[in-house]
């Protein structure tokens, strides 16, 4: 089982069809995608060197090589790490030696920052710039060997954690993983058709790069904006151009597509479906851009260790409003894909009833092996056969799954649980709030109080007294914030979500 039959396959039933096209330029047809693959692979094996499970780094933008070398690695049978191209020096370090990375690509953007470590990094003999000759150079002409047989539970792909409370975790993502990641998707997500397209607006190291399988599996183009980001101007211009489009969007991306200025006059006739996940979508900035952009949202629950497969809201259940439990289900993050199962769970991993609050467990073929060199946390995340997630939720009666908080974002007052999104999503209701993170701060008498940082719409002021009284109108008292500060901006990592560590860190502060 090697992932890399998915393109050849493509190759074959598709050769004329476009496979990789720079903004609205294609550049590779799906019979050229397979045999610079097919040459590179050969390159990567006799010109770098590599041998069959050795770990290629790509610390790269979004960018046409991406694809190819995704593929190219697979064909060798190599095993890919993704870096976040925003990451720090002490943070792609850390990486590459904790991978034991043997070759390191790199865009020329961060070629800079990453050629200076390899004096620390004795594992590390080879950085290629994708963007200079030499890389080209690794097309061995005569490179026609078939792809290395892998066994369905070899390596593929190591995702590194962000490393919000630490150090980040390389989850050990196999063929069968991947696969399995793959097919779901046409069954729990969404359909694709030969000659639709998917626009790599996020990062390719993490979510938008994972979608290439299912999306190459069906012969699409991926389309790479020439901006190499989410920028909301360029995302309508690249709808335009191609029909069937597809992208992956962390919320607060839709959120920008719909409050742009070109949202108003926008054609999104040839948008598909729009598939949002990796933090949380409140109902009324979900209402809207349904409003705006039509019955186009499906939504994954997933995490690196389950890779984008853990739930699913497809487009069917966004736009079922006769449902008399529709705002519930929109809030909710759907049910669990068909290839896993999903439990709630109280401490002892026992199976809570529905409408109870605990931990989500998950258990399938999308689950990781483990993670890289640390045998303790492999331990601790999978004990009892299930992926403990850390996050908290609730399952209803029909199996939809309503994620409450992160297990860390909890907060205890006066000995009762208090769960931040919930207060969240009431203040989102008032006009005048554009943003808002709730958080815990400590407290001398209850241990933790409730505290709210607001993003005000611009021209307009926090009002507090308004913000209190929407609340316990809709919540119960003693879990309104006891405090409202207003902020410019909230604090977000490469991926949109908002780092309340960092919240709770300045509430320290003062």
């Amino acid at each position: 089982m090697n992932l890399v039959h998915l393109l050849l396959r493509s190759a074959r039933a598709y050769p004329d069809l476009p496979a990789v096209a720079l903004g609205t330029r294609p550049l590779l047809d799906y019979r050229q995608l397979a045999q610079r693959v097919a040459r590179l692979s050969t390159g990567l094996r006799r010109r770098l060197a590599l041998a069959p499970g050795d770990r290629v780094a790509l610390a790269m933008r979004n960018c046409p090589q991406y694809v190819e070398l995704v593929f190219a690695a697979w064909h060798a049978g190599l095993v890919i790490v993704p870096v976040n191209a925003k990451l720090h020096a002490r943070e792609f370090e850390y990486i590459l030696e904790h991978s034991g990375a043997h070759t390191c690509f790199v865009t020329a953007d961060l070629e800079a920052v990453i050629a200076p470590l390899r004096t620390r990094l004795p594992a590390l003999e080879n950085l290629v710039c994708v963007d200079e000759p030499g890389y080209e150079g690794l097309l061995v002409q005569d490179g026609s060997a078939p792809p290395l047989d892998r066994a369905p539970d070899d390596l593929a792909w190591l995702f590194y954690t962000s490393g919000t409370t630490g150090r980040p975790k390389g989850a050990m993502l196999t063929h069968r993983n991947l696969l399995a990641m793959t097919t779901s998707y046409f069954v729990d997500v969404d359909r694709i058709t030969p000659g639709d397209a998917i626009v790599h607006a996020a990062p390719m190291s993490h979510g938008s790069g994972a979608y290439m399988l299912p999306n190459v599996a069906a012969g699409a183009v991926q389309v790479i904006p020439t901006s190499a980001h989410f920028d909301p101007p360029e995302i309508y211009a690249l709808i335009r151009a191609y029909p069937g489009t597809s992208f992956f969007a962390a919320p607060t991306m839709v959120k920008r597509l719909v409050e742009t200025p070109e949202a108003a006059d926008a054609d999104v006739d040839n948008l598909r479906t729009i598939v949002y996940g990796g933090g949380p979508m409140y109902l009324a900035d979900c209402k809207q851009a349904l409003q705006v952009l039509g019955p186009r949202l499906a939504q994954i629950y997933g995490q690196g260790e389950s890779p984008m497969t853990i739930t699913a809201l497809n487009r069917f259940w966004h736009t079922d409003t006769r449902h008399p439990r529709y705002d519930q289900r929109l809030a909710s993050v759907g049910i669990a894909h068909s290839v896993v199962e999903v439990r709630v769970a109280d401490d002892q991993d026992r199976a809570l009833p529905a409408g109870e609050t605990g931990e989500v467990l998950v258990r399938g073929e999308t689950v990781m092996k483990g993670y890289w060199r640390d045998a303790a946390a492999t331990e601790a995340a999978l004990r009892n056969g299930w992926l403990h997630t850390g996050d908290v939720g609730a399952l209803d009666e029909d199996g939809f799954l309503t994620l409450k908080d992160r297990s860390k974002d909890l907060i205890i007052s006066g000995g009762s649980n208090i769960y931040p999104r919930e207060i969240e999503e009431v203040l989102l209701r008032h006009d005048a709030v554009a943003e808002v993170s709730v958080v815990g701060a400590p407290h001398a008498e209850w241990g933790e109080e409730v505290v709210a940082f607001v993003v005000p719409r611009p021209g307009c002021e926090v009002d507090v007294a308004a913000l209190d009284a929407l609340c316990l109108e809709h919540i119960a008292r003693f879990k309104r914030p006891r405090r409202y500060l207003p902020v410019d901006t909230l604090p977000k990592n490469n991926y949109g979500k908002v780092l309340k560590t960092v919240l709770r860190e300045r509430l320290t502060d003062r």
